[in-house]
Parts: structure tokens; C-alpha cells; sequence
């Protein structure tokens, strides 16, 4: 993976915890965590809103294996 040079300046409190939480890690290791962290949470938030539109539907609605609310009357009168 190609790497580039990053010059910021940031919070010396946040800085100064996360290099105490992972004192093993360099500064380039710790920001390559955040960001893949940060990636990770994005990835997740658009795949949570692309499942919104199936918590939307009523539980009685018909599909071409039947309807969520039956399947569960039936699982959980097991």
C-alpha cells in the first residue's frame, strides 16, 4: 500500500490518550487505525440505512416465502 505524508496538528489530549491506550504503536500506526476505524463506522452506518427499509415494513407483509410475523408466531410457540 502506497503511503503519503500527513502534517496536522491535533488535540494534544486525544493524542496523548490514544497513545496511552496503545503505547506499542507509532503515531503513523495510530492514525492509520483511527482513519480505518473511522472508515469501518461509515461502512457500517450505510449498510444500517439500507436495512432501514426492511424495519419499515410491517411484520405482516408478504413476501414470496411467506410473512415475517407468522414465522414468528410459529419459532416462538416452539
Amino acid at each position: 500500500m502506497a503511503r503519503i505524508r500527513v502534517s496536522t496538528t491535533v488535540s494534544d489530549t486525544l493524542l496523548e490518550q490514544a497513545r496511552s491506550s496503545l503505547p506499542e504503536l507509532n503515531d503513523a500506526a495510530l492514525l492509520d487505525r483511527a482513519l480505518a476505524a473511522l472508515c469501518a463506522d461509515h461502512r457500517n452506518a450505510r449498510i444500517d440505512r439500507s436495512y432501514q427499509v426492511f424495519d419499515d415494513l410491517p411484520l405482516s407483509t408478504e413476501d414470496g416465502w411467506g410473512d415475517l410475523e407468522s414465522f414468528l408466531e410459529v419459532i416462538e410457540g416452539s
